[in-house]
Order: C-alpha cells, then structure tokens, then sequence
C-alpha cells in the first residue's frame, strides 16, 4: 500500500522562523533561477528554515543558502549608533515549483 502523505505541523516555530520575503531587484532576478529570499531570525538554521519554508508554502525545498550581514556603526546627528545584524536565507526550490512573494494583492 501507498503511504499516506501527512501535512506538516504548524508550530509557532515555523511561522516565526521566516520574517519577511525580501524584495529587491536582485532578488527577484534569483526567482528567474527557482529561488526566493527571506529575512530570518539571526539564530535560525538551514534545516529549520528549510521546514517552515515546505511546510507554510508546500513546496520542494533542494538548497538553503544563509547569509549574515553585520550591522554598520552610524552616525544620526552627530550622535554613534549602529544598524541591526540582518540575516538572510536564499532558498532554492525543486524545478517546476514557484512561490510568489513579489506580488501584493
């Protein structure tokens, strides 16, 4: 017999783990190539982020690619102060499978 497919729990986990899809020019020409990028927590992991991206949007994930950008030291007049540490997460999907986050309705 065929095994039956079961959805994924959602957890709080899994929604708080993506943050926002980001936008840009460049990653839109990263959709061209099956890939969507998230804003994600600073201690969020490639097997975690991978999980919420599966289970909220069903989709096939192959890769996840994360970068850190360290916040830079500003100044706001006259007066130090630094911008947040930001992490990234590139995700690659399965060939065939979209997720449109570049739309708003």
């Amino acid at each position: 017999m065929a095994k039956a497919v079961t959805k994924p729990v959602l957890t709080e986990k899994i929604y708080t783990t993506l943050t926002a899809p980001i936008v840009t020019e460049k990653s839109m020409m990263g959709s061209q190539n099956g890939q969507v990028t998230f804003r994600v927590p600073l201690e969020a992991t490639k097997p975690e982020i991978k999980k919420a991206v599966e289970a909220l949007y069903e989709v096939k994930v192959t890769a996840v690619n994360t970068i850190l950008t360290k916040g830079k030291t500003k100044r706001f007049k006259g007066v130090l102060g630094k911008r947040s540490d930001v992490k990234k997460a590139i995700v690659t999907l399965q060939e065939g499978q979209t997720i449109d986050v570049g739309t708003s309705a």
